[in-house]
């Protein structure tokens, strides 16, 4: 397979839909050990024949982690405390410590501060600065207040959103699931947008960003609420940057698309698989064979260097 190839017609996060065979095209290469490059909006791909590129002199490596679901019971997983920590024993034999790691939402099942709780105390044993934002999974009943006392971010918004700035890179931490349902899918709100576009005057075209939010923010696939319907007017204020890398959960499988210079990365989960966009009547936890599990959860590697920009690569628990 041409690791190299883009499907250049999918849609854009402007655009009202999409093909199933065309999603299921850009699918198709995704989770197969693919390594991405973005440098000045141009994307690379390079088949991964064991470790990762390494950093080079001035970069660093952070990771992605998502939809670890604490508190699931259900045939899919039912530990799925279990692969948390299998997840976490993945990340701590990387070559390279990561300085960062981000959790792109469902930390819990129920939003149950027991989940929320146990879910905490596994995280903190990786010893790494950890990101978070809230799924829909974490703000059922209360809109996510046990789960911001627990992971919310020193000086964020009163909606939870933030950012910050690590090694010339601006990471920006958006919440998109206040609100949400499947019918309709994630939305920002115009507090928010108007909060990202005055965060980022003032930054230089060529820094690199990198933005975390949990429902995808681009229309994977509408019928399900894999969606965020005001996501474009977020890109209005981002497409001015020479590398855009948007970092997303809720779907619990890899999806990846190139939009100008733009990179969307959707995230395998820690705890079950969904099924494929129009594959099952409704989205949800899938279960498969136990000797397949840990193939279809994982987490993603990230190193950044100024030279050449970042490089994703997506390690399964069974690799």
């Amino acid at each position: 397979m041409d690791t190299t190839s883009i499907d250049r017609q999918s849609i854009g996060p402007n655009e009202p839909g999409h093909t199933r065979r065309g999603l299921l095209k850009c699918m198709a290469w995704a989770g197969t050990g693919i390594l991405w490059t973005m440098s000045g909006g141009v994307p690379k791909g390079f088949g991964l024949g064991g470790e990762a590129v390494a950093s080079e002199t001035g970069g660093f490596t952070f990771v992605q982690i998502s939809d670890s679901h604490i508190g699931f019971k259900g045939a899919a997983n039912p530990a799925p405390d279990a692969t948390l920590q299998q997840a976490l024993a993945k990340i701590a034999a990387l070559p390279n410590r990561p300085a960062l790691m981000l959790h792109t939402g469902d930390v819990s099942h129920l939003s149950k501060p027991a989940e929320l709780d146990a879910a905490a105390e596994i995280l903190k044993t990786a010893r790494l600065d950890t990101h978070f934002i809230p799924g829909e999974h974490d703000v059922i009943g209360d809109d996510g207040k046990a789960f911001f006392a627990r992971f919310g971010a020193p000086g964020a918004a009163p909606g939870g959103w933030y950012s910050f700035d690590h090694g010339g890179v601006h990471f920006i931490a958006l919440v998109n699931v206040l609100g949400f349902t499947p019918g309709t899918g994630g939305t920002l709100g115009p507090t928010q947008l108007e909060w990202l576009e005055d965060d980022l005057k003032g930054k230089g075209a060529s820094t690199p960003i990198v933005v975390m939010a949990h429902v995808p923010l681009w229309p994977i696939y509408p019928q399900w609420g894999w969606t965020t319907g005001d996501a474009g007017q977020a890109f209005t204020y981002l497409r001015r940057f020479g590398s855009v890398t948007v970092l997303n959960g809720h779907i619990h499988q890899i999806v990846q698309k190139v939009e100008d210079k733009v990179t969307f990365h959707t995230a395998m989960s820690t705890a079950f698989p969904q099924p494929a966009p129009g594959q099952a009547p409704s989205p949800g936890p899938m279960k498969v064979p136990a000797d397949k599990l840990k193939s279809m959860l994982g987490v993603r590697r990230i190193d950044y260097a100024p030279a050449t920009g970042l490089a994703a690569a997506d390690l399964t628990l069974a690799s």
